[in-house]
């Protein structure tokens, strides 16, 4: 009975932690008077020449913010209730593990950082201004495995920028 009583407690205890690590009851959510967004399509201030990411990023934050929060999108900035304005500032495809043998790249890293801006625009105030990294390894000469890094890259930055915008943690 006794070591019953000790795992049942262990087991609350590390719930009770795991809770308070992923949600914040202080930090508060979206302001109840914001219904929609305005989301237009993310700059690209990176020169790397890859023109899919504005649209890529755009879309895919535009879908995360559908299925998964209470906005609406509104596709008229100037009649929405908030803009979420983006940037993808940089994008590198960098070394990231040497083999031993040849010194050459075993590994690469894909590094992208998104700027955002999300502005209240019914109390003319800024919610929050903040950059979000993502990143992803790939095996090099993999040309498969590269778009993949890409994608999970950027898919981490937005789900970090996700859940800022809508959680306010």
């Amino acid at each position: 009975m006794r070591k019953t009583t000790g795992t049942l407690f262990v087991l609350l205890t590390l719930v009770t932690l795991i809770l308070q690590g992923c949600y914040s009851f202080s930090g508060g959510a979206l302001p109840p008077h914001l219904h929609t967004v305005a989301v237009p399509l993310f700059d690209d201030t990176t020169q790397a020449g890859i023109a899919e990411f504005r649209e890529g990023i755009t879309r895919s934050l535009i879908n995360k913010i559908e299925s998964q929060s209470t906005l609406s999108i509104e596709p008229d900035p100037s009649r929405a209730d908030a803009v979420l304005k983006g940037a993808i500032v940089s994008y590198s495809d960098e070394p990231s593990q040497l083999g031993s043998a040849t010194e050459r790249a075993v590994t690469n890293r894909i590094t992208i950082v998104l700027q955002a801006d999300f502005d209240d625009q019914v109390k003319n105030s800024k919610l929050f201004s903040q950059t979000f990294v993502g990143f992803a390894d790939y095996q090099t000469g993999n040309y498969t495995a590269q778009q993949t890094a890409i994608q999970s890259a950027y898919n981490m930055a937005l789900d970090d920028l996700f859940n800022q915008m809508i959680s306010n943690w």
